[in-house]
């Protein structure tokens, strides 16, 4: 008789399971990443020209930093990029992720990094509400910073990878939006089906009903997906984070919808989103690429 432990997931045991969720793991230099996401952008913000901590909502937590075009034409309405920070749902802020927004800025476009509340102060239902909120503060006021309401584009890393896959497959009617107001989606190491991680020792501190679980599921939205979409992930990172992204990818793409795929071999999960602050890697290429600014 066998003594190997039962799977709970796919080929998983509860114990590979659990190890798959957790970054650390695979990533020894993650807390001097991290460090370096918070410096650098500091860099940024104490050079480039920024709005800081702007009210979308009511709640403190509810802001969003906006860095202006190195090089703004006259009259030209910019294209505008938005960001979601990771950090696990519940580490982290935009504070930490301001780095990557000369990489948009040096081409012309407004770049947004959003704020929200993380766990324990709410859940992730409650996350993609405030985000949504931020999406259509953006929209309203995109003419006013010199941007364009109709050229509104999204990334996310991580946790922030999973939120912002949930906003491109939202119904965006129910915010009084186009249904299309989101003109593309770089979806950076993200989960996209939360029915494996609440099988993981995340469900230690993410509670989800049935119900939620499924709507905060992007692969099962595909039917409200509006705009193309690049998955990306480190070569480096868990099994389970770079099977998500190509999980969804090949949904994507089974629904006859546009979606392409950008490993970056080489590169951990925290080190990947560093590959976005440089102008010239494959990953910066895809997102500018999908703004249609010379990716």
């Amino acid at each position: 008789m066998s003594n190997s432990a039962p799977k709970v997931y796919l080929d998983y045991t509860q114990e590979t399971l659990d190890r798959a969720y957790d970054q650390r793991n695979w990533a020894s230099n993650a807390d001097a990443i991290i460090r370096a996401y918070a410096d650098d952008s500091a860099t940024i913000r104490a050079k480039h020209p920024h709005r800081y901590a702007v009210p979308y909502g009511p709640s403190d937590d509810e802001t969003l930093d906006i860095f202006a075009p190195a090089n703004p034409a006259p009259g030209a309405k910019a294209k505008i990029h938005v960001h979601v920070h990771g950090g696990s749902w519940r580490n982290l802020s935009k504070d930490d992720e301001s780095f990557i927004a000369p990489t948009f800025t040096s081409h012309g476009a407004i770049c947004v990094i959003l704020n929200f509340s993380m766990i324990p102060k709410v859940r992730i239902p409650q996350m993609v509400a405030q985000l949504r909120g931020a999406i259509r503060w953006v929209h309203k006021h995109a003419a006013e910073l010199g941007g364009d309401p109709d050229q509104i584009h999204l990334s996310g890393h991580s946790s922030g990878g999973h939120l912002a896959g949930v906003l491109m497959t939202r119904d965006w009617a129910e915010d009084g939006l186009p249904a299309d107001v989101l003109k593309s989606g770089l979806l950076i190491s993200g989960m996209f089906d939360m029915r494996p991680v609440m099988l993981s020792a995340r469900s230690s501190y993410v509670t989800l009903s049935d119900a939620e679980v499924h709507d905060m599921s992007a692969i099962l939205h595909i039917d409200r997906l509006r705009a193309p979409i690049v998955l990306s992930w480190g070569g480096l990172e868990s099994p389970e984070f770079q099977r998500h992204p190509q999980a969804f990818a090949a949904a994507v793409k089974a629904a006859g919808k546009p979606v392409s795929t950008r490993p970056c071999e080489g590169v951990n999960h925290f080190e990947i989103l560093q590959q976005l602050a440089d102008p010239k890697t494959a990953l910066s290429r895809a997102a500018l690429g999908l703004m249609g600014l010379g990716g």
